[in-house]
């Protein structure tokens, strides 16, 4: 197995818009054909639209893009732009009356890092859509990553700047990608199961462990989770159906608990979207374990990628200390 850009399993294009000063922004993968997708959502503070569309018994068959998102349950409105974007170009699933572009999105929380007053829009995500290219996407601080944070155990004071990462992996003929906006109330480990980043400790010198922490405070904590979700989509050229793309998704889960810890906390909103972009004959197996190992090195890549922003230290400083 070697890794490969993500762009080369083709199928699809990437586009970032974002307010950087206002700290949020959203990221579109359009795909080039109706696809199918399948979604996993373990954390238990979601905030989505037209995800029902992708349950094995609904009728949908695909999605025509996938829009991940700041702002929260604000940011829900973006996807209307996705909609005008690709309406425009009589692109969607054909009614017999009008042509329905079907947009799938999920947001993530990042109210408390910049503006919470703005928030992706309709206006946001069309200029993310065209912004979208075939070319390979920025990581770090750009898109839905724009805002993202980690490490927030003990409030904003002591977490860093974390962002938006990709990695794809090629076995065979069967290329298997990851997409992810990393913004976790837990820390981030790298490949070694080391911390790399997350809860800084009180000087700022070093990191604390959140699972650490969390052990000692074992009764019940009162809304102290709030400003978080990670997002992540995976990309592959495999033939699948919604139902088996289900099942990728649940798989590549194991990839955010591998690196991030902890993680699906009932603060988190942690969901992955699955999307078959190709036609190759690859099983359904092999393809979920190459994207939870891809989302865990696409993971780790978003935290590397990010610079210090809004009051919160980037990993790239963190490492110099």
């Amino acid at each position: 197995m070697k890794e490969i850009g993500i762009m080369e399993i083709g199928g699809f294009q990437v586009g970032h818009a974002e307010n950087q000063e206002a700290a949020t922004g959203c990221t579109v993968i359009l795909c080039d054909r109706m696809s199918p997708a399948g979604l996993d959502v373990r954390g238990g503070g979601p905030a989505s639209r037209e995800s029902q569309i992708l349950n094995p018994v609904a009728a949908a068959e695909g999605v025509n893009a996938v829009l991940l998102s700041g702002g929260s349950a604000f940011g829900l409105d973006a996807a209307g732009g996705v909609q005008r974007y690709l309406e425009e170009r009589d692109i969607g699933f054909d009614t017999g009356v009008a042509k329905v572009p079907l947009v799938s999105q999920s947001c993530l929380f990042d109210l408390g890092v910049g503006d919470k007053h703005v928030r992706p829009d309709g206006a946001m995500a069309y200029a993310a859509c065209e912004n979208a290219s075939y070319d390979e996407p920025a990581q770090g601080n750009v898109g839905a990553g724009t805002g993202c944070s980690i490490g927030k155990y003990r409030g904003m004071g002591r977490a860093m700047k974390s962002g938006f990462g990709t990695c794809a992996l090629q076995a065979g003929g069967l290329k298997v990608g990851a997409l992810v906006a990393v913004n976790a109330l837990g820390d981030v480990y790298g490949p070694d199961g080391k911390q790399i980043a997350g809860l800084l400790n009180e000087g700022w010198t070093g990191l604390s462990s959140t699972l650490e922490e969390l052990f000692r405070d074992v009764t019940l904590a009162e809304n102290l989770f709030a400003g978080n979700t990670t997002l992540g989509v995976v990309v592959t050229n495999a033939k699948l159906d919604k139902t088996r793309l289900t099942k990728v998704a649940g798989m590549t889960h194991n990839g955010y608990a591998r690196a991030i810890r902890p993680v699906h906390t009932t603060a988190d909103g942690d969901s992955i979207y699955a999307l078959s972009l190709g036609d190759f004959p690859g099983d359904v197996n092999v393809v979920g374990a190459m994207a939870a190992q891809a989302m865990e090195r696409a993971i780790v890549r978003a935290v590397q990628s990010s610079d210090s922003a809004y009051g919160l230290l980037g990993w790239r400083e963190l490492s110099k200390n």
